[in-house]
Parts: C-alpha cells; sequence; structure tokens
C-alpha cells in the first residue's frame, strides 16, 4: 500500500481511511450490541449486588492486605469475565458514586473506586481516551494510598496499575491517532511512572519494585523514540547504593537488562551490549521461546560484530532466518551476499535498530575472502603463500559478481590492516599485499573490530 498511496486522487488512502472507519463502526457495533445483550437480563437489585460485591472485595483485600486479590481487582484491560459483568452492572445502577461515598467502609478509597469505575465503564463503550484520563485519575489515588502503606503488600496491585496505565495509553493514542488528533497519552503515563518510581526508589522494602516500573518506563521510551530518558533511570538503579541488582525478581531482571543491552547497541558498545543480552537470555525461562528470539534477535549482531557465528539450528530454532545469509557471507567470504541479504531484510532490520551493525560486518566477509585466498596460495606453494597479489583478489571478487579495481582493493586491504583484521604492509608498486608468516589473519576473541 505504500506504493498506492502516491496514485491519483488518493485512492489507495481513500479507501484505507473508509476500512478504518468501517471497522471502527463495526467494533462499536459489536459492543453495543454485547452490552444491550447483556443489560436486557440485568435487574437493578443485580446490578446493586455485582457492585457491592466488587466494594466488599476491594476493602477486604486492604484490610487483609491481600495483594493477589487486590490485583485482579484492578485488571482493567484484562477482560475478566467479573470486571465486564461489573462495568454492565454500572451502566444498569447509575448511583455507585453515592453508595461509594455514604459508605464509610468504601469512602476512605472514594477516589480510587469513584475514577476506577468511570474507566471501566469507558473501556466498555470502547472510549478509550476517556479510559484513560479516569484509570490516570485512579492511578494517582492509590499510588498516594500505596504511599501511606508501611509494607510492600500490595506491590503486585501496582504493578498492575503501572502495566495498565501503559497498556490503555497506547490504546487511546491509537484511538486518538485514527482521530486526526495528536497522541500524547503514552507520554503522560511515562510522567505517572517516573512519579511511581520515586516512591518506590527509597530505602523500604518497596524498592523491590523499582525495576518492574523502570521496565514499563523503558517500553514507552522505545515506543516513543525518546530512548535519551533511560539514562537517569538506569542512573538510579546502577549507582544507588541502595539497589542490589540481584534481589530484584528474575523477570524484571531480565527485561531490564534486555532493555539495557538494546541501548548499548544502538551506542555501538557491542562489549557492554554482549554482557547485557547475554545476561538476560541466559536468565530468561527457557520456555518463553518468543522472549529468547527477541533477545537473540540483537545479541546475534552483536556476537557477528565479534566474530563469534551462531548455528543454523539456532537460528532455525527460534525462527531468525532473516541472519541464514548474513552468517553465509561470513562464512564464505562473500560481499555480495550480504549486500543482499541486507537489502532483502532491510526494513526489519531498520526497525530493529541493528542494520549499521550489520553493515559493519563487510570488513569481516573481505578478511575471510582474503583469508580464504591466502590458504588457497599456501596449499599450492607455501613460501610464497604470504604474498597476495591485488589482482588476484579483484578476479575473486569478480567470481564472486562483484565489480571492483585494483585501486579499490587496495583501499580495502589498507583499512584491514589499520583496523587489525590482517597482520601485514603494502609492496604498493608491484601491487601486492604481504601478510605475517605468524597469525596473519588475527581473531577478534569477543572483542569488534577496531576496538
Amino acid at each position: 500500500m505504500r506504493n498506492q498511496e502516491t496514485t491519483p486522487f488518493g485512492i489507495a488512502v481513500e479507501l484505507t481511511e473508509r476500512g478504518k472507519e468501517q471497522d471502527c463502526r463495526r467494533k462499536a457495533w459489536r459492543i453495543a450490541a454485547e452490552r444491550e445483550a447483556a443489560m436486557a437480563y440485568l435487574s437493578m437489585g443485580e446490578a446493586h449486588r455485582r457492585i457491592t460485591e466488587y466494594l466488599n472485595r476491594f476493602s477486604d483485600s486492604v484490610a487483609s492486605q491481600d495483594g493477589a486479590s487486590l490485583k485482579s481487582l484492578l485488571s482493567l484491560s484484562s477482560n475478566s469475565p467479573n470486571l465486564l459483568a461489573l462495568a454492565d452492572s454500572l451502566n444498569v445502577f447509575q448511583d455507585a458514586n453515592r453508595l461509594i461515598r455514604q459508605s464509610d467502609r468504601y469512602s476512605q478509597f472514594g477516589d480510587i473506586l469513584v475514577n476506577f469505575f468511570r474507566a471501566l465503564q469507558c473501556y466498555r463503550l470502547g472510549n478509550l481516551v476517556d479510559a484513560y484520563h479516569a484509570f490516570e485519575k485512579s492511578a494517582n489515588a492509590f499510588t498516594q494510598e500505596f504511599r501511606s502503606w508501611d509494607s510492600a503488600w500490595a506491590l503486585e496491585a501496582l504493578y498492575v496499575v503501572a502495566y495498565e496505565i501503559r497498556i490503555i495509553a497506547e490504546r487511546a493514542d491509537r484511538e486518538l491517532a485514527s482521530n486526526g488528533k495528536s497522541p500524547e497519552k503514552l507520554k503522560g503515563a511515562g510522567s505517572f511512572l517516573m512519579k511511581v518510581f520515586g516512591v518506590l526508589a527509597g530505602k523500604g522494602p518497596k524498592r523491590v519494585g523499582a525495576l518492574y516500573v523502570t521496565c514499563q518506563l523503558f517500553k514507552i521510551y522505545f515506543k516513543l523514540g525518546t530512548v535519551h530518558l533511560c539514562r537517569s533511570v538506569i542512573r538510579s538503579i546502577e549507582t544507588a547504593r541502595i539497589f542490589d541488582f540481584e534481589e530484584f525478581p528474575k523477570r524484571d531482571r531480565v527485561t531490564y537488562m534486555y532493555y539495557t543491552g538494546r541501548l548499548e547497541v544502538f551506542n555501538e558498545n557491542f562489549p557492554a551490549a554482549d554482557q547485557k543480552l547475554s545476561y538476560a537470555l541466559m536468565h530468561c525461562n527457557p520456555q518463553r521461546e518468543a522472549n529468547i528470539r527477541m533477545i537473540l534477535k540483537y545479541l546475534i549482531p552483536v556476537k557477528l560484530s565479534m566474530g563469534i557465528l551462531p548455528t543454523r539450528v539456532l537460528l532455525e530454532k527460534y525462527n531468525l532466518f532473516e541472519y541464514g545469509n548474513v552468517v553465509q557471507s561470513l562464512t564464505r567470504g562473500d560481499p555480495r551476499l550480504l549486500r543482499q541479504a541486507l537489502q532483502e531484510h532491510e526494513d526489519r532490520f531498520l526497525r530493529s535498530g541493528v542494520y549499521l551493525v550489520l553493515e559493519k560486518l563487510e570488513l569481516q566477509v573481505y578478511q575471510r575472502l582474503v583469508k580464504k585466498i591466502y590458504f588457497i596460495q599456501r596449499q599450492k606453494d607455501p613460501n610464497k603463500a604470504h604474498q597476495i597479489k591485488l589482482e588476484v583478489i579483484v578476479k575473486a571478487l569478480q567470481w564472486l559478481e562483484v565489480d571492483m579495481d585494483v585501486d579499490e582493493v587496495e583501499c580495502i586491504m589498507a583499512i584491514l590492516i589499520n583496523k587489525g583484521l590482517v597482520k601485514g604492509y603494502f609492496a604498493h608498486k608491484s601491487k601486492v599485499a604481504v601478510v605475517s608468516k605468524q597469525d596473519p589473519f588475527p581473531r577478534l576473541n569477543g572483542k569488534p573490530v577496531g576496538s
């Protein structure tokens, strides 16, 4: 459709927008039909009973410090049957706010509950922007309550609040964008989560929740393309003495290392990226193959830049076929194959942010080609194997359908020698590269080219 958008009269664009509008209408009709069908059999008394039951469960969860129960009561986007039934009940019995305010048992949580009910109703109706506004108010009120509680019993519930505000913000932004408005709710969710991080980043038992909130912030910053905002949070986690990284839950440590590893890839700090992504891979649940694949999508380019090639079995197991020809190009010393692989999967590599990392593998490909020529010459004449005529390299490239003259090859050889990929020197007049008789092609040994 990308090419069709430029067609005369914008026909493709018009059809696309019309399709989106039809989808929105169908979704709205379906939600309305489901709601009407549910409410058709719902009496006022039954609606009142469901609402009171929810309020009692909320109050009891706080009184007994039952974090697991409280967590389930706040999972707005989970589409759980109980919350969907509650949403329908709120549309039948429309005096729930008075019920909350007039009860001593519920009124202390009034700001949480009233706004949560409002968010739930809007979410059920598909009004995602209004749902976000109401949920943000409820989340702020919940955070204030959480701050006043001495122990960390409600951490799991706070995790749900942090997760939900991100998810609802993303969906609200999609709604805004589809209506031609500026998406801004995810940015607001990031600001809210920074406040939550401030509540958790203390010396008490609540501090173990800081890493989960940090990971939610990372997801927001990566989504918005504002990854520079990660730095202040990273400093708090990695330099503050109050934090012991290993005391955080494994799930959060893996997610944190995955995102900070990606940051190091963007900064081309490959040793640090290797350390962080390898940690994430080592501690990731082996049954979570989708998560392992996400980690490998960045770890493989890092390892390749250090001269470490993955096996074909690994690529097949985790469906990472886009790296197949990249690895083959290194194995064969074939620059043409590398360029084809980069061109074929260009969009995917660019979206992942690893295109430039893979593009820089070209030097390693040339090193491996020269190395193959060296070994062939050594089999024919061991005494002259270290003298490699540039014309021979030109012919090898021509055989690989790479058009390059002697001057260009000389330039490449100079770069290989300068980067430490080849040990040797030039005999410029005779157009010969003289490589060392001892270890002419040094291994990278886990270090990136030129480090």
